[in-house]
């Protein structure tokens, strides 16, 4: 039997992929292990191995085209299988059979010969294809399946579409808002599924989650000055270069880290069975990319040196950016950071990353006249927005987490012990 091979599930949100590269071409021999095709979701890129051996045959799907999650993308025969043709079974006289449209493009229609028929006497797709061509008042008689056996799939019906070039309506709720502006005044850009999913997550966590909000000002002189002195000893490697320059967002991650194993009631999850209480603080961190955000998790943040975190989260980042986050790398979590001090913000709030219980907002160090030593002198400080989950994280506890941050901030030897 020929082992089919569907576009998996990689991410417990993800609902469909996309295949950004075949690395295979039809007929070419597979080794089971082998990469076979590059898949990309909403949030990574990473490669599919053959599930056996033998020869690729009957791909159904190109490169860059959106499909559900389980969708048959190829098969692997064995190399004495036979590779069956489509059939294309009689259709009863008193059935409907398949008309032509000459509005429809040549491209995408098929003459009734070339397709399996259901004993509906209708083409056989996929339920959501099906709902889809509903909608969309097609008939399916006149859509090319490009599925195992010429079945329908849902991608068929959209591409149907757009090569009628026909403007689909908007969503009634749409239209209301449409209609307050000139028509030619704007451009619609379709929504990537990464921004499809980082809305549906925002406006579920704004919805369920109760937020509180504490807010505190952190001085930075001694952490800038520690900052100065470990990057100006950093080791070199043969180039000459540091191997390491720390970010003020290193020295961040770690003190959230050891706040939440000083405060451990802070470093749980909500569940509604029971509070998750975590033993590693494993810190998220917001990472902007073109269309959205990733939020890579430093693991157990708290036993690492500053350099290793640094480390570690330029690599994450580089790899957030190119989209090739493996799903271990952002998944779970016990908190997070986001810092926009770098565009000169100076305070601001953010919303709460399910499973995650509390985020910290992080603003621009800016020079500010406060008092130090008994007299009043310019400093740079920083304001810092800590947001809670009121279910899981009391007012009381959510306090003393950020009291315990301000001391490793404002006392970076401590992080150094």
């Amino acid at each position: 039997m020929p082992i089919e091979v569907i576009l998996p599930r990689v991410d417990m949100d993800m609902a469909t992929g996309k295949i950004s590269k075949w690395y295979v071409k039809e007929g070419q021999p597979v080794s089971k292990g082998a990469p076979i095709f590059e898949i990309e979701t909403d949030k990574a890129a990473m490669e599919v191995e053959a599930p056996g051996d033998g020869v690729i045959r009957n791909i159904t799907v190109g490169e860059g085209i959106d499909i559900p999650v389980g969708t048959p993308v190829a098969f692997i025969y064995g190399e004495s299988e036979t590779v069956s043709a489509p059939s294309a079974p009689s259709v009863k006289p008193a059935v409907k059979t398949e008309r032509r449209k000459e509005s429809a493009s040549p491209s995408v229609i098929q003459p009734a010969a070339a397709k399996t028929v259901h004993q509906t006497g209708l083409p056989r797709a996929t339920p959501l294809a099906r709902r889809l061509a509903r909608e969309r008042g097609i008939e399916l008689p006149v859509i090319a399946g490009s599925g195992p056996g010429g079945r329908i799939q849902a991608e068929d019906v959209k591409n149907f579409r757009a090569a009628q070039k026909v403007i689909e309506p908007p969503p009634p709720a749409d239209n209301a808002i449409i209609s307050l502006y000139q028509r030619g005044s704007y451009d619609i850009e379709p929504l990537s599924g990464m921004r499809r999913i980082i809305a549906e997550r925002l406006v579920q966590s704004k919805q369920t989650v109760p937020h509180f909000y504490l807010t505190l000002t952190c001085d930075l002189g001694q952490l800038l000055d520690t900052r100065t002195r470990l990057n100006e000893r950093a080791p070199r490697g043969s180039d000459k270069q540091p191997l390491w320059k720390l970010s003020i967002n290193d020295f961040v991650i770690k003190a959230m880290a050891l706040a939440l194993q000083r405060v451990p009631a802070a470093n749980v999850t909500w569940t509604e069975s029971g509070i998750l209480r975590h033993r590693a603080s494993d810190v998220g961190v917001a990472v902007a990319v073109e269309g959205g955000l990733f939020t890579p998790v430093i693991r157990s943040a708290e036993v690492k040196s500053l350099s290793r975190i640094s480390l570690e989260m330029k690599d994450l980042a580089a790899k957030a950016r190119a989209r090739r986050l493996l799903p271990s790398e952002y998944q779970g979590g016990t908190t997070a950071v986001s810092n926009l001090g770098m565009y000169g913000i100076e305070q601001f709030a953010a919303i709460i990353n399910p499973p995650h219980a509390t985020i910290l907002a992080v603003g621009a160090g800016i020079e500010r006249p406060a008092a130090f030593d008994g007299k009043i002198a310019l400093r740079t400080q920083m304001s810092c927005t800590l947001s809670c989950d009121h279910r899981a994280v009391d007012g009381a506890v959510g306090a003393e987490l950020l009291a315990s941050f301000k001391l490793f901030i404002e006392e970076p030897a401590l992080m150094l012990a």
